[in-house]
């Protein structure tokens, strides 16, 4: 397990250890979101994100047997998203477990690079990784399962003319996404 922050940071020297999963769920402009993480001795708050789902998104997570219901273990990660909510955040600094394909966390790393309120299309996703233009359809299969959403904002990943193309928890969400930032809506 790969622990990454919304700037590209090193492995966890527990990379490839199974942690105990924590999770909570919090109210949000698009519904309850249901956020699961591990315990990480360097993440702001103590605990590095593994999942945030949205109520009924392709791929959510659920809660399983053996995980452990612990709010105050993402308050941190609470301030952040209400913040974001609130349009006083641009910029996640959360830690979070990146537990893809080596294809998938390549792909996930461009995502993190969009610019809050700007927009990019999956042609230029899979240019930045230096696939071809055929791995677009690739590069859109990964970008839809990201287990991070609204943190790593593959809300901002557009159709080649500017046009909102597949989000997991549907695209209401992605426009809603899009106009909280400002960016570009077609």
């Amino acid at each position: 397990m790969a622990i990454t922050t919304a700037t590209p940071a090193a492995p966890s020297p527990s990379a490839g250890t199974a942690a105990p999963r924590l999770w909570t769920s919090l109210d949000s402009p698009l519904g309850e979101l249901l956020l699961v993480g591990v315990e990480s001795a360097t993440a702001p708050g103590g605990t590095a994100l593994v999942s945030l789902s949205l109520p009924g998104q392709k791929g959510a997570a659920t809660v399983q047997e053996g995980w452990r219901h612990e709010p105050a273990a993402f308050t941190e990660i609470a301030a952040q998203l209400a913040a974001y909510f609130d349009g006083r955040l641009m910029r996640f600094a959360v830690e979070y477990a990146d537990e893809g394909t080596d294809f998938q966390r390549r792909v996930w790393r461009a995502v993190d690079a969009v610019p809050h309120g700007t927009t990019t299309t999956y042609g230029e996703i899979a240019r930045r990784i230096g696939a071809s233009g055929a791995a677009v359809r690739a590069v859109g299969t990964a970008i839809g399962r990201n287990p991070l959403l609204v943190v790593r904002p593959c809300h901002r990943i557009v159709g080649a003319d500017g046009g909102l193309r597949g989000y997991a928890a549907g695209l209401e969400r992605k426009e809603h996404l899009l106009v909280l930032e400002g960016a570009p809506v077609s």
